[in-house]
């Protein structure tokens, strides 16, 4: 049996490890009812591969390639030139050329040809590598296709997708590389379509860049299209640019870039109905691979055709629904003022501090569902009350404003896990009990006494785990982490905290009507003893001091990782000093 090549008359589904990313969602794409795809093959991977096992250099140079830890850009140049100049000369081999001239036979006589890399590391829901292959358009008669399929083996070689490998995690000689011979449409229009905005996330949006000719030119750039947007079924916007020129096929092989009459420049390049259609067929597409794709498309003769559908790697991910209807999340990482993402040790326990059933982990931050907070009135307003008095801003307004939609909290799903319940011993009533106590009574010893019980915690904590290490180490503190908020949210802790914030509520209230100025509690919380965000404040300033000493230290931390940082300082003058 013949492995060398795969028709896509005669797969209906295709492996990845055998003919690559492209051609694999090609095939797919075939098997859609309603979705055209220009008809063609695939020369295998395992073609790739017998090219390499017949050069014993090509192997070495791709071994030596693999040596290197870091993008050393001038050795992967060098290293890069000589793989390529190794695979274009080399001749193919005698079975494999064979099989690609005799699947050429079963084709019309003069069929221009589309010849693209299809490599298996390719058009993955986690990456893409766009761009990082090479295409060849209008490849005219068997020589030059066979010519066309070296030069995509080669291409996996270039430095521009060397360096994307490496820094994606793909070692060299893991990734192979198929490659698609296609029948080239040559369309009137053609372009790209995202059935998720790109730009802003929205998944209920469609966004189609639509120009005239080959679409290759809009791909890398070069030509300028339009833009529409479709929701639901309506066209809600539309770009119309100026249009100069358009890349069409040469009559000799290869493609020219022509000038568009003047007429034509700033026409639609696709009449709305046109673009409902090819939304349509984009949400077809994207409902049988089940992700957000990234198509390329063409026009002929008033018929759509796909020539390349990939998941679209660049949304921000999505936290997870169970289908009940919509959901509302905040960023936990936001209300405690820390906008980058968190290691998943710092996810860990932020999660089991909130409560597991509210925390969701997405895109490296840590959100909480105040769904069910929110669909109740009391949790509402306590939700509301809470982000206003020690949240973040924009936060606060946004969920103001989906207060102001009629009826959306009423379709909120209703349910017990909620992130600002009141889950003290006495309830609700028993957090003001204490609260009232406490801002009657107006004693320091107060807070001085919850202190000294956490304090007294910590201490029991570090003597138990100081005889422990590895899983049990872990499994303690993870037991541990469910019993926190019963030690630490305890009533009278609340009550206390409740008094404190309601008591700088007001007096914020009143320096603002006596004085104009706003927020003066946050002035005047940070020279309170026992903060842990002032006190943190200055300690780093005291660090700072310190590394002002040492100008070598200063132009390290410039530099720095946070993989080598502790050992890199040490071999600076006066890195133990500031360590």
């Amino acid at each position: 049996m013949n492995t060398y090549i795969r028709t896509f008359r005669d797969v209906r589904e295709a492996d990845i490890a055998t003919v690559g990313g492209k051609a694999a969602n090609l095939i797919a794409l075939k098997g859609i009812e309603g979705i055209r795809v220009p008809d063609g093959f695939c020369v295998t991977t395992d073609a790739y591969e017998q090219m390499f096992s017949d050069n014993d250099r090509l192997c070495a140079l791709v071994n030596e390639l693999g040596t290197i830890e870091s993008p050393d850009t001038r050795k992967v140049e060098r290293i890069c030139d000589q793989i390529q100049g190794e695979i274009r000369s080399a001749r193919i081999p005698t079975e494999i050329a064979a099989a690609v001239k005799d699947t050429l036979s079963q084709f019309d006589e003069g069929v221009p040809w589309a010849v693209r890399s299809s490599a298996t590391a390719e058009d993955l829901p986690t990456a893409s590598f766009a761009g990082q292959h090479d295409t060849y358009l209008n490849v005219l008669g068997t020589d030059s296709v066979l010519e066309h399929i070296s030069r995509c083996w080669a291409s996996l070689f270039t430095p521009r997708a060397v360096t994307y490998r490496m820094r994606n995690g793909f070692a060299h000689r893991q990734v192979h590389l198929a490659v698609v011979v296609q029948r080239l449409a040559i369309p009137e229009v053609a372009g790209i379509m995202f059935t998720a905005d790109p730009l802003t996330s929205d998944r209920k949006v469609v966004s189609i860049d639509a120009g005239y000719g080959l679409g290759e030119a809009f791909v890398s750039g070069r030509a300028k299209v339009d833009t529409y947007r479709v929701k639901d079924g309506v066209v809600i916007g539309k770009t119309i640019s100026t249009k100069e020129s358009a890349l069409r096929p040469s009559a000799d092989g290869g493609t020219h870039d022509q000038e568009i009459e003047a007429d034509s420049r700033n026409a639609q390049a696709l009449t709305d109905d046109q673009v409902l259609r090819l939304a349509r067929l984009g949400r077809k597409i994207e409902e049988v691979f089940g992700h957000p794709q990234d198509i390329e498309w063409c026009l002929q003769d008033n018929e759509f055709f796909v020539v390349q559908s990939r998941p679209i790697t660049t949304l921000y991910p999505l936290a997870p629904g169970n289908g009940e209807g919509p959901r509302v999340y905040i960023s936990g990482g936001h209300l405690q003022m820390m906008t980058d993402p968190m290691k998943p040790l710092g996810i860990f326990f932020f999660a089991a501090v909130s409560g597991e059933a509210c925390s969701h982990s997405v895109g490296g931050r840590l959100y909480l569902d105040i769904t069910h907070d929110l669909a109740s009135p009391i949790g509402r307003k306590l939700c509301l009350s809470v982000l206003k008095m020690v949240g973040d801003r924009l936060m606060y307004d946004g969920l103001r404003q989906l207060a102001e939609r009629r009826g959306f909290f009423k379709s909120l799903p209703r349910g017990k896990d909620k992130v600002f319940a009141l889950k003290f011993e006495g309830g609700a009533m028993g957090v003001l009990r204490h609260g009232f106590k406490a801002y009657r009574k107006n004693d320091p010893e107060t807070v001085k006494v919850l202190i000294r019980r956490n304090e007294e915690m910590v201490e029991k904590l570090r003597a138990e785990i100081a005889s422990l290490s590895g899983t049990e180490l872990l499994d303690f503190i993870a037991q541990d982490q469910r019993h926190l908020r019963a030690n630490v949210a305890f009533a009278e802790a609340a009550g206390a905290l409740t008094a404190g914030l309601l008591t700088a509520k007001l007096f914020d209230k009143k320096t603002e009507k006596w004085l104009g100025e706003k927020g003066a509690s946050d002035t005047i919380i940070q020279s309170v003893p026992n903060s842990i965000t002032t006190d943190t404040g200055y300690a780093l300033l005291d660090v700072a001091d310190t590394v002002r000493q040492h100008p070598a230290v200063m132009d390290y931390l410039q530099t720095a990782t946070n993989e080598t940082f502790f050992e890199g300082l040490q071999t600076v003058d006066g890195g133990d000093v500031v360590s």
